[in-house]
């Protein structure tokens, strides 16, 4: 499975912002897609996922009313939506694929990862 994730860009506080990431490969032994990030001298953290089948979602809370994810089946493209970014949503966006039937906030149940997009907000 190859994840490409990309849409990173630098912005403006304030502004939206979306990434896109495209699955290819073995795409049917993925369940769920996700999205991590890492901030300069952070650990990296969740944002948020949605399983393939159902469109079943799950957020960090901070993402939760101010980002959105959704998928595209037929393209194997799964989206995340960021508005009213601010410099602290300032890292490198990781999508990332899980092959478990439930969606899982630790990065350890995701085995497949992407290169990672750069999004840099600027207050």
């Amino acid at each position: 499975v190859q994840l490409q994730a990309s849409g990173g860009g630098p912005v403006q506080a304030g502004a939206s912002l979306r990434l896109s990431c495209a699955a290819s490969g073995s795409v049917g032994l993925t369940n769920i897609i996700g999205w991590f990030r890492q901030a300069p001298g952070k650990e990296r953290e969740f944002v948020a996922a949605i399983r393939w089948s159902d469109a079943d979602t799950l957020y960090k809370d901070w993402a939760q009313g101010r980002f959105i994810i959704s998928r595209d089946n037929a393209k194997n493209i799964v989206d995340l939506e960021m508005h009213s970014l601010n410099p602290e949503d300032t890292a490198v966006y990781y999508c990332t694929a899980s092959q478990l039937a439930h969606i899982a906030r630790n990065g350890a149940y995701y085995r497949y990862w992407g290169q990672g997009t750069l999004v840099t907000v600027s207050s």
